[in-house]
């Protein structure tokens, strides 16, 4: 349930990280953000990072968007948390493919992104995991690679279930990334005021991605421009931000021709300093972007998860039970120590499966640190046999 992420694990809302911190490539050289020393929150289009996108047409009329890089090795199959969409994997496809052997295919979740389906309120686990278990049999059907489920928080407990019950064959790796069943347990009642603290709409693509970085959902400007518009819809037709991210960015090139200036509408001055910690919750849902001259389109969450409430519990329950008895190689990577069980705390003292801490980042591991999170699952495929290294890239071991 990644977009009630702080409060899922903390029973809060989000401290301010860095804002607008930038991704870095392998090479550590700034990968957006910045300009001219005003950050970028204009959205950037997918294909910048998937080979293609594709809609998968599955009996009784469910369309689900997928997203896919490379074609040779172990199928690596990505499934993001509540509220996020396919989109959230977008850096980290681009990492891992560089340093191993696979393809990659990221899931919008039924109810999520670009997805399509006769119910789309239905958010049982059991839904849910059937979903990814006739999706890949659409997609690859006898021609299935290995696969390795990786999930996050929400898409996290999806995995597992999918692994647990058997709804996809051949099934060789698990990875579960930041979530825990008892924190997470511990945290339902106060999912529902955390959602109420959100803003409700945005002016724009632009607004939405800034709120998203200034709130701390996401601390990296490169995977927040990549993965908000994912997130929410457009209100006056219903799409998807998706849809309008080409139509976003050729607007703000028109108006900065029109202006005859450098600085685009859609950046805001540096605050000064790398974290401005005295960014309220209030006025970070109002950022002051100046859109007097953009397209009025306003924009609202995709999914309202406030109404997915009843499947909370069903989303995490057993969860560690589940985790532990599923037969494959397993990981459990997690953003703090603090988020370990019993159970897992047990399981894990007994070797049943690795566990990697990634302190100094946020729930959204995958977008915060890509790049590390790339590294050691890549690592963890190489260690297991399940998908061979690329020739520049050198394996450093986990801590723990």
């Amino acid at each position: 349930m990644s977009a009630i992420h702080r409060s899922l694990l903390k029973g809060g809302l989000p401290p301010m990280g860095p804002p607008g911190l930038p991704g870095l490539n392998r090479g550590g050289r700034s990968r957006g953000g910045m300009m001219g020393g005003r950050k970028d929150y204009t959205p950037v289009s997918f294909k910048n990072y998937w080979d293609s996108s594709e809609d998968v047409a599955l009996e009784g009329g469910d369309v689900f968007r997928v997203y896919k890089r490379g074609s040779a090795g172990p199928l690596l199959l990505l499934l993001h948390g509540g509220g996020y969409s396919g989109l959230t994997w977008s850096l980290f496809a681009e990492h891992v493919s560089e340093m191993v052997e696979c393809q990659v295919m990221a899931v919008d979740q039924r109810g999520h992104g670009d997805t399509r389906t006769t119910d789309d309120s239905d958010l049982s686990a059991e839904t849910l995991a059937s979903d990814i278990g006739r999706l890949v049999d659409a997609v690859y059907g006898s021609a299935q690679p290995p696969c390795v489920l990786i999930g996050h928080s929400m898409g996290g407990a999806i995995a597992v279930h999918t692994a647990y019950y058997g709804y996809v064959a051949g099934i060789a790796g698990l990875i579960v990334i930041d979530v825990v069943e008892g924190t997470a347990m511990d945290a339902l009642s106060s999912m529902q005021s955390f959602l109420r603290g959100r803003p409700n709409n945005f002016n724009s693509l632009q607004n939405a991605i800034e709120w998203s970085v200034r709130s701390g959902q996401t601390r990296n400007i490169e995977a927040a421009r990549v993965s908000m518009p994912g997130q929410v819809k457009n209100t006056e037709n219903g799409c998807c931000g998706t849809v309008d991210v080409e139509s976003s960015i050729d607007n703000n090139q028109k108006q900065n021709r029109e202006s005859g200036v450098l600085v685009r509408s859609d950046m805001i001055p540096e605050e000064g300093g790398d974290a401005d910690t005295s960014q309220t919750t209030e006025s970070s849902s109002a950022p002051s972007l100046n859109e007097s001259n953009l397209p009025v389109r306003k924009y609202t969450w995709r999914i309202n998860l406030g109404e997915t409430e009843k499947f909370w519990p069903g989303w995490f329950q057993g969860l560690s039970a589940k985790f532990l008895a599923s037969s494959p190689a397993k990981m459990l990577l997690l953003a703090g120590i603090d988020r370990l069980d019993t159970e897992l705390t047990v399981g894990q003292m007994q070797g049943k499966f690795q566990m990697q801490v990634l302190p100094q980042c946020g729930h959204a591991v995958q977008e915060d640190t890509p790049d590390r999170v790339a590294e050691v699952l890549a690592a963890f495929l190489i260690r297991h046999k399940l998908a061979p290294p690329k020739n520049d890239f050198n394996m450093s071991f986990p801590a723990c």
